[in-house]
C-alpha cells in the first residue's frame, strides 16, 4: 500500500502541555495577523490525556499569558493551595518539619494550583480545536522526514498492524507523511525523535549531561476526616538513602489525594528498586496518617527531564524545535514543569507564526535563539541553573542549604555556577560493591506490587506486534548487565517488563514482558550499558491513565 501524506504549515508531536499551548498560540497570533494556518497536532496515547503524568501543582501565570479568560472558559483549575509544609523524614518513623525561612522560596507554593494535568490538557484540546487546530490522537510519529537539504520536513506516523514477526496482518496500514514548514516536538522527556534530533544536528554540543528522574505518582481517596483540601506537603530524606529525591502528598479535591515519589536517576547501587521505594514511604507516620484506610484507585510512572539550563539543548534546528520537556524546560528549582512548558510552547509559537508571516528574513535557528533568550523562560531557568548540580554535587542537607541561600538571599544571581557534567547512567556502580536490598512484601494496603499497580494504570498493548522495547545487542543483558551489575533493569523499571528468566536449557536469559510498558522510558535513560532504545509500539498503545 502507498503511504499518504498530508502537508501543514506547522505540524506539533505531542498533545502535551506544550505541544498543545504551541497550537493555540499560533492559532491565536495567525488570527490576530489574519493569516490562514494549517496546524496539527498528532498524539500517540488513545486520546489527549491517555499518556499525561505529573506531580500536580501548578503556576498559572503562564496560562494566564496564554489563555487570559481561563476562569471564565472554566478550565480545570479548582483546588488552589490553602497550606503547605516541607519535612525531613530523619527514619522511618521521624520526620522534623523544616521553617518555610529554610526552604528556597522557589518552592513555595502561595497562588498556585493542585491540577490533574491530564484533564488540564483535554481541556487546552478543546481550546485547540475551538480555533481550528486538528488533533489526532492515537497516532504515534515514528519517524523524522527530512527535507533534501537536510532540514526537518515533518514526521511519518507508525504503520498499523504489523505483527511481531514484522510482517504484515491482514489489518495493516502503513504510516501517514505528515509534513510542515515548522515541525515541533513535544513528546516529554526523552522524547525517541527528540533524542535523535539531538544527535542530527549536535545540539547538546558544549553543553552538560543531560539528567532525569524517575517519578512515582498515585491518588488515592482517602476518608474525608483525614482529607485537608488544598495542602501540600514535600518531604526529603527517608527511605532514599542511597539516592537524591523526596516524596510528595498532595490534598486535591473531592477527598483525593496525590501521594509519589521522585528519584533522580544517578543514583549508584544497582540494587535499589526506585518503585520499592516508594512502597516503602507510605509506610512512614507521615503519609500512613493520611492514606490509610484510603483506597488506591491510579498509579503511574515517568521520567522527568531534570538537567536545567547547563543541560538544556540548544532549541531550535532548520525546520522546527524542541519544546517542553523533550527540550528539558522544568524548573528544577520550583520542582514544576507545567508552566514552563507552556511558555516554551508560546516562544515557539511566537517564532513560527512571525516567520511565516515573512516579516523577517532572520534564519529561523537564530530568530529563535534570540526570542528565547530574551523570555523570562530563560530568564527563570537561569537563575535556577545551579539548583540541581548543587544536590548531586553536595547531597540534599549541604546542597539544600547552599539552594536555600542562593535563591532566598541571592534571589538566583549567585556570582559562580555549579555544573554536573557526568551521564546518569555512568554512575552506577558494579554490584559487588553493594549487597541485595531486602525490601518488605506489599501489605495490600499501604503498599503493593508492580503487577497490581500496572492493572491500575490501564495499560494496553496488541501482543502481535513488534517489541518496542529494542536492544543493540541480545547478548550484553546477560555478558555484562547480569555479571557486573545484577541487571539493574529488573529493579529500575517501574512495570515489570524486564526479568531475569531461565531458558529450556537452564541458562539465565532476559524476558522483555513489552506489555506491561507504561513509557515511562527510565530504560532508556539508565540502563548502564546504554543498550536498550525505547521506540513507540503502535499508536495508541500503553497506558490510558484518567485523570493523571
Amino acid at each position: 500500500m502507498e503511504r499518504e501524506s498530508m502537508e501543514f504549515d506547522i505540524v506539533i508531536v505531542g498533545a502535551g502541555p506544550a505541544g498543545l499551548s504551541s497550537a493555540i498560540r499560533a492559532a491565536q497570533q495567525a488570527a490576530k495577523n489574519h493569516q490562514e494556518l494549517t496546524i496539527c497536532v498528532i498524539e500517540k496515547g488513545s486520546e489527549v490525556g491517555a499518556h499525561i503524568l505529573s506531580g500536580g501543582v501548578m503556576e498559572p501565570g503562564a496560562l494566564e499569558e496564554l489563555i487570559p479568560d481561563w476562569q471564565n472558559k472554566v478550565a480545570p483549575l479548582n483546588q488552589p493551595v490553602t497550606a503547605e509544609a516541607t519535612y525531613l523524614l530523619r527514619s522511618e518513623t521521624s520526620a522534623t518539619r523544616l521553617p518555610d525561612m529554610l526552604t528556597p522560596k522557589t518552592m513555595h507554593n502561595q497562588g498556585n494550583y493542585i491540577v490533574s494535568l491530564a484533564n488540564l490538557c483535554r481541556w487546552l484540546a478543546e481550546q485547540a480545536e475551538a480555533l481550528g487546530v486538528e488533533i489526532f490522537p492515537g497516532f504515534a510519529a515514528a519517524e523524522i522526514l527530512y527535507n533534501d537539504d537536510g532540514s526537518v520536513g515533518g514526521v511519518i506516523t507508525g504503520d498499523m498492524g504489523v505483527a511481531a514477526d514484522g510482517s504484515e496482518k491482514d489489518s495493516y496500514i502503513p504510516g501517514m507523511a505528515l509534513k510542515a514548514k515548522y515541525t515541533l516536538f513535544a513528546e516529554g522527556s526523552r522524547g525517541h525523535l527528540g533524542k535523535a534530533l539531538i544527535s542530527q544536528f549536535e545540539l547538546d554540543k558544549d553543553k552538560t549531561a543531560q539528567h532525569y528522574a524517575i517519578g512515582f505518582k498515585e491518588i488515592w481517596q482517602i476518608p474525608p476526616e483525614q482529607h485537608q483540601a488544598g495542602l501540600v506537603i514535600h518531604c526529603a530524606g527517608w527511605p532514599l538513602n542511597d539516592a537524591a529525591g523526596g516524596g510528595y502528598l498532595y490534598h486535591a479535591e473531592n477527598n483525593q489525594v496525590l501521594v509519589g515519589l521522585i528519584v533522580d536517576l544517578n543514583y549508584q547501587n544497582p540494587y535499589l528498586s526506585p518503585f520499592d521505594e516508594f512502597q516503602r514511604l507510605k509506610h512512614h507516620p507521615l503519609f500512613a496518617s493520611y492514606l490509610t484506610g484510603g483506597e488506591r484507585i491510579a498509579y503511574g510512572a515517568r521520567a522527568i527531564t531534570k538537567g536545567g539550563y547547563h543541560a538544556l539543548p540548544q532549541m531550535a534546528f532548520p525546520g522546527g524545535c524542541l519544546i517542553g520537556c523533550n527540550a528539558g524546560t522544568l524548573n528544577f528549582s520550583k520542582i514544576k514543569g507545567i508552566h514552563t512548558a507552556i511558555k516554551s510552547g508560546i516562544v515557539a509559537a511566537d517564532t513560527i507564526v512571525e516567520q511565516l508571516s515573512r516579516n523577517t528574513d532572520i534564519n529561523f535557528c537564530t530568530h529563535f535563539n534570540q526570542t528565547f533568550k530574551n523570555s523570562d523562560l530563560c530568564k527563570e531557568l537561569y537563575k535556577a541553573r545551579n539548583f540541581g548540580p548543587a544536590l548531586h554535587k553536595f547531597g540534599n542537607l549541604v546542597g539544600g542549604a547552599f539552594n536555600t541561600i542562593e535563591q532566598n538571599l541571592l534571589n538566583g544571581n549567585s556570582p559562580f555556577t555549579i555544573k554536573d557534567t557526568k551521564a546518569d547512567f555512568s554512575n552506577m556502580k558494579t554490584a559487588t560493591n553493594y549487597s541485595p536490598i531486602n525490601y518488605p512484601k506489599p501489605d495490600n494496603k499501604l503498599s503493593f506490587d508492580k503487577l497490581s499497580s500496572v492493572y491500575l494504570a490501564n495499560t494496553s498493548h496488541d501482543e502481535d506486534q513488534p517489541c518496542h522495547l529494542q536492544l543493540k545487542d541480545k547478548q550484553i543483558p546477560i555478558t555484562v548487565n547480569l555479571p557486573e551489575y545484577a541487571e539493574p533493569a529488573q529493579r529500575y523499571c517501574p512495570a515489570g517488563v524486564y526479568e531475569i528468566v531461565n531458558n529450556e536449557q537452564h541458562q539465565p536469559e532476559l524476558q522483555i514482558n513489552a506489555a506491561n510498558c507504561v513509557h515511562c522510558k527510565t530504560c532508556d535513560i539508565k540502563d548502564p550499558s546504554q543498550n536498550i532504545r525505547w521506540f513507540v509500539p503502535e499508536g495508541g498503545s500503553g497506558p490510558n491513565y484518567p485523570n493523571m
